[in-house]
């Protein structure tokens, strides 16, 4: 009778009394997954685990597919094979025939772009009679589950969800040791705040930052460069704090006439000035209660700047034309580009209203010092204009990836951003909506690389040595230069050596056993 492989399991069972993080756990029971195969004697191409949220499909662990699957969002309704999968209790098969469209399409790390997905097979996950997830396995090899049996999927599937149970039993115990409006505010958070996407460790010590400060009424400076992200930060730090049901109201000072700006700050009454027609409240009296982010508050003349202070300082405002006080509470955050200590120096930002407003200073991290998430960034922002155009797969190419893990980003994330929507475009226009799988090539992207930020050139390929063999040998012995090359390269260092060839460590390993043989 067949059984699923203890080992890798044993471990997992291990792992359950070790200090793991959740996105750990998860991902190292992917790979014990993929270790067993589910007894399956072929080899497993992509094992993902995907968690439901609303109408979505999270990745939480994935090994055999590119890093930017980890950032996607797949919308249940968008894909039917998910769909099946998930309304489906019993495991369901999908064979190298099936015209449904494959989510994970061009996707298969190590793959080409054009290269399609051949067998699958996905999991439902049900918790407590609820839907929690799906787990998906694919196979590059035709046919690689005709001897699957249903019976062994369901034992292996227990197995799996008493796991992702305990997992979760363990993270809602380590959720508990935190206070219960925590708990609340971070899962409000997760509904309604705009998603914060990297893994880098520069923006991990960012995250923690906004928890650390979130929840409290200090006044909060935001600084880095030009789209790095600033109003997202501001969006977060609103959404986890204890105001986070009353208003988060936006003020660009850029955007305003020096003459206007005290009225958008504070108000107005009919007749103050001309063109006042009506009575209006400002930005301050509209907070009331929530918080006021005053988005690059480093281009606020100094004239503005004394009566913000004064608002500051004593949580009363005036409308322009009228001498009545009016009480306000509000939370202060604020966002700039400048460095404002500069400015301080150089008289033209008031050094007590810098003071003020930089109670806590939280530093955004340009997109060059956090280049592992360019990858994840580019997935979210492809699922997002795959949805908005209509198209089945958007994805980005080898060259085109390697071109933007290349380029040094001035523009920071709001560059990516932009940058992809206009290649989304020009690939779509060229390789028309009904393409199952549209290649975001490096004509597309229109990138420049000058080579300062190149850096340093990789090693040359090894040349192909052309002999009398036919074509399978000849593919082999290029296989073996390669590996070789990349081996020396490495001093040896399998991991590393599979990571230049964006390889997973075990498909290098079965590829260096089959060609020694």
């Amino acid at each position: 009778m067949t059984r699923m492989e203890p080992l890798p399991f044993i471990y997992l069972l291990e792992d359950l009394s070790r200090d793991l993080s959740v996105r750990q756990r998860y991902q190292r029971m992917v790979a014990a997954i993929r270790a067993t195969s589910f007894n399956l004697d072929v080899s497993l191409d992509a094992v993902a685990l995907l968690k439901l949220e609303g109408d979505s499909l999270r990745p939480v662990a994935a090994l055999g597919l590119k890093m930017e699957v980890l950032a996607r969002r797949f919308k249940v309704a968008a894909h039917p094979r998910l769909k099946i999968i998930l309304e489906n209790r019993r495991p369901t098969r999908f064979s190298a025939d099936s015209t449904l469209a494959d989510p994970y399409d061009g996707l298969i790390d190590g793959g080409g772009t054009q290269l399609e997905v051949h067998d699958c097979m996905g999991c439902a996950i049900y918790i407590d009679e609820q839907p929690w997830g799906v787990l998906t396995l694919d196979a590059m090899q035709a046919g690689a589950f005709d001897l699957f049996r249903e019976v062994d999927g369901e034992r292996h599937m227990q197995t799996i969800t008493a796991l992702i149970q305990a997992i979760q039993r363990i993270e809602t115990l380590e959720n508990q040791a935190v206070q219960q409006h925590e708990i609340a505010r971070r899962l409000l958070v997760n509904e309604l705040s705009p998603e914060i996407i990297g893994r880098s460790p520069v923006i991990q010590t960012m995250l923690a930052e906004i928890d650390t400060v979130a929840g409290s009424e200090l006044s909060v400076l935001i600084t880095g460069e030009t789209g790095v992200g600033k109003e997202l930060v501001a969006h977060s730090l609103h959404q986890y704090s204890a105001r986070r049901d009353q208003a988060l109201v936006q003020l660009n000072c850029a955007a305003l006439a020096e003459n206007i700006i005290e009225s958008e700050l504070f108000g107005h009454l009919r007749g103050a000035y001309s063109g006042a027609s009506s009575d209006r409240r400002g930005r301050f009296e509209l907070a009331d209660g929530g918080t006021l982010f005053l988005d690059e508050i480093g281009e606020l003349p100094l004239s503005a700047q004394a009566k913000l202070l004064r608002a500051l300082q004593s949580g009363e405002i005036q409308r322009v034309g009228s001498d009545q006080d009016i009480s306000v509470d509000v939370r202060i955050i604020a966002a700039t580009n400048r460095d404002l200590q500069q400015e301080v120096k150089a008289g033209r930002f008031r050094a007590d209203l810098y003071h003020r407003l930089s109670v806590y200073p939280l530093l955004v991290p340009p997109l060059r010092e956090r280049e592992q998430d360019c990858e994840l960034l580019a997935g979210f922002f492809l699922e997002k204009y795959q949805q908005q155009l209509g198209v089945k797969k958007l994805c980005l190419s080898h060259a085109a990836r390697a071109q933007l893990l290349a380029y040094d980003w001035p523009g920071n994330v709001r560059e990516l951003e932009h940058l992809l929507s206009r290649a989304a475009l020009k690939a779509v226009r060229e390789q028309g909506r009904v393409s199952p799988i549209i290649s975001l090539e490096t004509r597309h992207l229109g990138l420049t690389i000058e080579p300062e930020q190149a850096g340093q050139q990789p090693p040359a390929e090894p040349p192909l040595t052309v002999s009398g063999d036919g074509f399978r040998e000849r593919v082999d012995h290029f296989q073996q230069q390669l590996i070789e090359q990349a081996l020396q390269n490495n001093a040896g260092n399998l991991a590393a050596t599979a990571r230049e060839l964006k390889l997973d460590r075990s498909n290098l390993l079965r590829t260096i056993k089959r060609l020694a043989g």
